[in-house]
């Protein structure tokens, strides 16, 4: 019954410190709870997310957590409410012991930001354990001649509950021959002990049953007790006395087994038998001491049989009998206390509060990585841990309390150096010798997208056949990144251009995953030589960063146009071209000239004529590069009159292409040359008169005159003038011909074979084209200078005009396109 109501009031007593003694506070800006032993998991211990000023969102943002030092999760944090609540049962015996304090420190660690809170649970004591003797009998040999006032020492009763929870009093059942006194020893406890208050006799009582009851202070009391058996002996005059009953040592914990702690010592003032004396642990002596502590019942002397160890036990009590050997046997007692002396016998651990996160490689100075703690069972100095990092890491380690540190950056990371950093961490002690240990941790090194894309080469340059396939790939861009991941995926474009007024799309297109550029359709070299391509390389990364390459692209010629017959102008036209010829003409005679030009360029527009069919072979010839048209021999009378010419005009190129002219010759009589020899012209003597040679020197002095006054007029009027006008002798806008730099000049010089070959070219690409082309042979004595304005670059039809002039003995092509012609 006692047992149930006690069970009763223990839960509503639990009940009531919950609803009125649940407390916190925060000392030196340490929180702190104080909440009674066995509380019902789920049962709240404090707002925590409100003490340490977070939001409830931050609760499960950043993941707050509880770490305990014991290394058992007693508590934990609902997510929803930002409680701390009980996790597990909590018994304040079992985590403190016998000690007057028990706090339980805890950390609470929260993420994103890693951040470190300390708080600490204080855990009060409730009354849940009674008192209990070590034994339910107590067996006493008392002698009848013992005189009074002796004391015999009892066993103390032990409760697991401390404070006013703890033994408070003892009583003894009524017994006129004895009593009970309480003494007091150290660490404030207290011994009952046994006095003889009257003389036995043993013939009027043999046995004396006494009630020995232990009461704690608790509400309601609990209580335990124990029965005392006295047997009353015959006459022993004298029992033994140690010469101390309390005898105090102090030990180091790795004192060797074997080794004599102490001696204790008895004596006996009897003679004989009863007075010699043997030792003897306590009959109540636990288990764990005796495998640890040895008595020589002959000596007294206490040994070492085990090893000690300060972290499991700082002190050991031990109670001593020594009993004579008389009849009736009388014994003394004593009490041992051995207080063992802590040694630097347990290296210094590390342990991971929380486990390093991924730290981003443009993460501050200073960013926490990982909590880390120190801990070692030693005490006092043995117990000073301080933490060492390895040199060479941007990291180092900031104290925080409590053997608690912070892993933090120190310096610049970066993660295409190194994406992971394996730092050791060495933790000693202070102790003599010091005692060191070390943990390895790995920290990753998390992407930033802080590199752009970047080609093989800033520019490439692609040579291209004309007349390609569309859709075929005309060359692979290629760019690295050297970050990771999504950071490193890279896609290609084209940047929007013009290409002849023609966004640059409508030429090419790009493979956005390789990078290959294709065709969008055949290109003609005659309408487009040359032009560029802006690729950019995108990388994935937030935000995206990107870099740009040129691709020059140069249109090849190949030989897809055939020579154009440009003169003689009805030919060109596509009718029969008729020449005469007078009878009278001579070897050498230049008939007529066939002129051809070719739109390809280089070795395909290499132009020679050929004289492929003919009336009479033998009268006619063709230069093989000029095209001059000139008789063989002197002209007979019994040549035809009409004679036909079919000559072929074929270019340089690979295939060849050809075109044909056909020339009708009429040979009459009576004509004269409308062309003269010039070289027989110089030959032949002045027959002009002197009156005309001072006639040409009046003229000249003349005009000598008249120009020097015109520019002496224009100069005046230009000096006026100077401050408004652009120019003194033309207008700007006049000169924009010669000025514009928006020309495109390309000179082609071919000296093979034995053609020289020179091709100006310039302009803008959609002008019209203006082409000067003159084409000499060292064979030919005669040559047209022809000035052409076709309607397109591949029409030569219109001729302006043709004149004959003296050439050198050599062949050159001057090709001026695109020179815009107003």
């Amino acid at each position: 019954m006692t047992k149930r109501m006690g069970y009763r009031d223990w839960r509503w007593l639990a009940l009531w410190w919950h609803h009125f003694f649940l407390l916190w506070s925060t000392i030196d800006g340490q929180t702190r709870y104080s909440i009674p032993e066995e509380l019902k998991q789920g049962s709240v211990v404090g707002n925590l997310a409100r003490d340490l000023g977070l939001g409830l969102s931050d609760v499960f943002d950043r993941k707050l957590r509880v770490d305990s030092e014991t290394g058992k999760q007693y508590f934990s944090v609902d997510a929803g409410k930002g409680e701390l609540v009980v996790n597990d049962r909590i018994d304040r015996e079992a985590l403190c012991g016998q000690s007057p304090s028990c706090v339980l420190p805890l950390q609470i660690v929260a993420e994103n930001p890693l951040q470190l809170h300390r708080i600490e649970i204080e855990i009060r004591d409730i009354n849940d354990n009674s008192p209990i003797f070590s034994t339910e009998e107590r067996y006493l040999k008392i002698a009848e001649s013992t005189a009074t006032g002796i004391r015999f020492p009892l066993d103390s009763a032990q409760d697991q509950d401390v404070s006013s929870n703890s033994v408070k009093s003892y009583t003894l059942s009524k017994n006129e021959c004895f009593s009970l006194k309480i003494k007091e020893i150290s660490g404030d406890r207290h011994a009952p002990e046994l006095v003889l208050e009257k003389l036995l006799d043993r013939e009027k009582q043999s046995v004396h049953q006494l009630l020995l009851t232990a009461s704690d202070g608790g509400n309601p009391v609990k209580t335990g007790t124990t029965k005392i058996i006295v047997t009353v002996l015959d006459n022993n005059d004298n029992v033994p006395v140690f010469k101390k009953l309390l005898y105090n040592i102090s030990v180091h914990e790795n004192a060797v087994v074997g080794s004599v702690l102490v001696k204790v010592e008895a004596t006996d003032a009897d003679e004989g038998v009863n007075g010699e004396i043997e030792y003897a642990f306590s009959d109540h002596t636990p288990h764990s001491l005796l495998s640890i502590f040895q008595l020589d019942p002959d000596t007294g002397e206490i040994s070492l049989v085990g090893p000690l160890d300060y972290e499991s036990s700082a002190m050991h009590e031990i109670r001593i009998t020594a009993k004579d050997k008389g009849v009736p046997e009388m014994e003394g007692h004593c009490r041992v206390q051995i207080l063992v002396i802590d040694m630097n016998d347990n290296a210094p651990e590390v342990v991971l509060t929380s486990k390093p996160n991924p730290v981003r490689e443009d993460a501050p100075k200073g960013t926490v990585v990982a909590l880390i703690r120190a801990r070692d069972l030693d005490s006092g100095n043995n117990g000073k841990v301080t933490l060492k990092l390895t040199n060479g890491s941007p990291f180092n380690l900031k104290p925080s309390f409590s053997n608690n540190y912070a892993l933090v950056t120190s310096g610049v990371l970066d993660r295409e150096t190194f994406s992971e950093y394996n730092i050791e961490i060495r933790a000693t002690d202070s102790g003599s010798p010091p005692l060191s240990s070390k943990k390895t941790i790995s920290v990753i090194i998390t992407d930033v997208n802080d590199n752009p894309p970047v080609f093989t080469q800033p520019s490439y340059n692609v040579y291209l056949k004309e007349n390609g396939v569309p859709g075929s790939i005309l060359y692979s861009v290629s760019a690295s990144d050297l970050d990771f991941g999504e950071n490193a995926k890279i896609s290609y474009s084209i940047l929007d251009s013009k290409v002849q007024d023609v966004s640059v799309s409508s030429y090419v297109y790009i493979n956005s995953d390789n990078g290959s550029i294709y065709s969008m359709h055949s290109f003609d070299y005659e309408k487009l030589k040359v032009f560029q391509i802006q690729v950019q390389a995108k990388d994935q990364g937030s935000p995206s960063l990107s870099s740009n390459a040129t691709v020059h692209v140069f249109i090849l010629d190949q030989n897809d146009n055939a020579p154009a017959v440009i003169y003689p102008s009805s030919a060109a036209m596509g009718s029969l071209s008729h020449q005469r010829v007078p009878r009278s003409a001579k070897a050498g005679h230049l008939v007529t000239k066939v002129t051809a030009v070719d739109a390809d360029s280089g070795h395909n527009a290499w132009i020679s004529y050929k004289l492929a069919e003919a009336t009479d072979a033998s009268l006619f010839t063709v230069s093989l590069y000029t095209g001059e048209v000139r008789t063989k021999r002197a002209v007979s009378e019994q040549d035809d009159s009409s004679q036909r010419l079919l000559i072929e005009v074929k270019d340089d190129g690979e295939p060849l292409q050809s075109a044909t002219v056909t020339v009708s010759i009429l040979l009459e009589d009576g004509l004269h040359e409308p062309i003269l020899d010039l070289r027989q012209k110089v030959a032949e003597p002045s027959k002009k008169t002197g009156r005309i040679t001072l006639y040409l020197i009046l003229s000249l002095a003349a005009v000598s005159v008249l120009s020097l006054v015109t520019f002496l007029i224009l100069t005046v009027k230009c000096m006026r003038n100077s401050r408004s006008s652009d120019s003194c002798c033309m207008r700007r806008s006049d000169c924009d011909d010669y000025k514009n730099p928006n020309r495109n000049l390309q000179i082609q010089l071919n000296t093979d074979g034995p053609i020289k070959y020179v091709e100006v070219l310039g302009g803008d690409m959609l002008s019209q084209s203006q082409s000067f082309r003159s084409c000499m042979s060292p064979m030919s004595e005669y040559s047209d200078f022809t000035l052409i304005k076709p309607s397109s670059t591949t029409d030569f039809k219109e001729v302006i005009s043709v004149l004959d002039a003296s050439l050198p003995d050599s062949t050159w092509t001057f090709e001026s396109q695109q020179v815009s012609i107003e």
